[in-house]
């Protein structure tokens, strides 16, 4: 038996993680048991129960010019557990010699690390904290460690999971002996993933035809595109656990993920993050929208092939070649992908995935990237429009209110209707103080008022 312990519920983990191993069980012989942690208090897991862990996900797009439609049942999640209920149910996998893989996705802004953190803390202590104190458990016992693969967004994942982990042993002053231990027993693994998800559908007349092509109500069924890459570092003998191949997904173990992190970051995400913005505050509501619209698709095109595939390698025609698949991607008219659904989070997400590439661009030729100046004027007018409505945080555009999700900080900040300035100055936010990068705020501040005009920048 080979358990893993998944920090994270959502939809791309099901559609993803859980469907590799729902592959390995039924096509390979595997003995893979996932078990779902909810990493934050916020949410539910009332539709797991109703369904015993059991739901299905369904692939849809165009395979050699045909449409597809293909449904998998996925029943490799064995347990969803809520840690700040049952606590004890919780760290009982901790002390489970079968534990082998630990997988989280808590998005890009979920592996940092809180000086303000305490030991005796849960709630309110970020995603690394918790691991500290859950693989405290598990040296205690005297166990061997695990092969640790967070799929976050974040460059060298796994790496910056580890010193996370590493500063709150420093902070807790934990003994020497489990720091040497988690050097030397546990395999912090970067990885790379990529598979469009859009999650459980919004519209009736989807929710009816899935529910025909089912054969029954699925309250936790998962759209997804057929396409799927996991690539892997690979360390120790994880070879043992993770099975190359394709398995519903292909995964790919490598010793220089670099390329595959950075292709994937860049062309795929980064365009998902430059385009959102604008196609919402233009009335597009999926990606779809967006790529059949003349002036949002060439949007994306020119970003893509000025600002963004010149900076990913040496080889353009080989990320040319990428881009133009992703493209592709972006078209299929099955996803239904929302873009209020990928604006979660979108600072954290613009600073991970499109800062980069206007850095690099910058670097170069001295002048402000246009495309992705563009995108982020729309991304800060967006935010701007921001209003608080008790728990919520809406903003109006021309044709419905949406309501946006952030770390509550950056939804305050702007429902206050603070100074754009400073927020682009914060170092905290960004890492760096984009007004340093110049002309770019007066640049932003310019295309912000255009936008409040009804201006088109594209």
């Amino acid at each position: 038996m080979i358990k893993i312990v998944q920090f994270g519920e959502g939809n791309f983990l099901r559609t993803f993680v859980d469907a590799y191993f729902d592959s390995l069980n039924k096509n390979e012989g595997g003995m893979y048991e996932v078990n779902i942690v909810k990493p934050i208090t916020f949410g539910t897991l009332e539709r797991f129960e109703k369904q015993n862990n059991q739901y299905h996900i369904v692939l849809r797009g165009v395979e050699n010019g045909k449409a597809v439609e293909n449904v998998y049942a996925i029943d490799s999640v064995v347990a969803a557990i809520d840690p700040f209920a049952d606590r004890e149910r919780y760290y009982a996998l901790a002390e489970d010699a079968d534990l082998k893989i630990i997988v989280s996705n808590t998005t890009e802004a979920g592996i940092c690390f809180n000086e303000k953190d305490e030991f005796d803390g849960f709630e309110g202590i970020t995603y690394p904290a918790k691991l500290t104190k859950f693989l405290y458990k598990r040296f205690q016992k005297g166990l061997d460690g695990v092969y640790l693969m967070p799929v976050e967004l974040i460059d060298n994942n796994a790496d910056e999971l580890k010193r996370c982990v590493d500063r709150y042993i420093s902070l807790w002053k934990l003994p020497a002996e489990f720091q040497k231990w988690n050097d030397e027993k546990n395999f912090y693994c970067n990885t790379l993933v990529d598979r469009i998800v859009s999650g459980y559908p919004r519209d009736e007349e989807t929710k009816a035809h899935l529910e025909e092509l089912i054969g029954e109500k699925d309250e936790l069924v998962s759209i997804g595109e057929p396409f799927g890459l996991w690539a892997v570092e690979k360390k120790g003998d994880i070879a043992q656990y993770i099975k190359e191949g394709m398995h519903n997904i292909e995964v790919v173990l490598t010793n220089d993920i670099g390329y595959y992190k950075k292709r994937k970051v860049r062309v795929l995400n980064g365009s998902h993050t430059n385009l959102v913005p604008a196609g919402l505050i233009l009335g597009a509501e999926t990606v779809y929208d967006c790529m059949v619209n003349e002036k949002l698709s060439a949007f994306v095109e020119n970003a893509l092939k000025e600002e963004i595939i010149p900076f990913v390698s040496d080889d353009i025609a080989a990320t040319t070649a990428f881009a133009d698949s992703v493209k592709e991607r972006f078209l299929n008219p099955y996803l239904n992908h929302q873009l209020v659904s990928i604006s979660l989070n979108s600072i954290s997400k613009w600073r991970a995935r499109v800062l980069p590439s206007f850095k690099d661009y910058v670097a170069r030729y001295q002048r402000l990237p246009k495309y992705l100046t563009i995108g982020f004027s729309y991304l800060m007018a967006l935010y701007a429009k921001i209003e608080n409505d008790g728990d919520r945080y809406e903003v109006k555009l021309q044709n419905r209110v949406i309501e946006l999700k952030d770390d509550l900080p950056y939804l305050e900040y702007f429902a206050a209707k603070n100074s754009l300035k400073t927020f682009m100055a914060d170092e905290n936010v960004w890492g760096e103080d984009l007004t340093a990068y110049a002309g770019f705020y007066d640049e932003v501040a310019r295309n912000i008022a255009k936008i409040e005009k009804g201006e088109v920048l594209i």
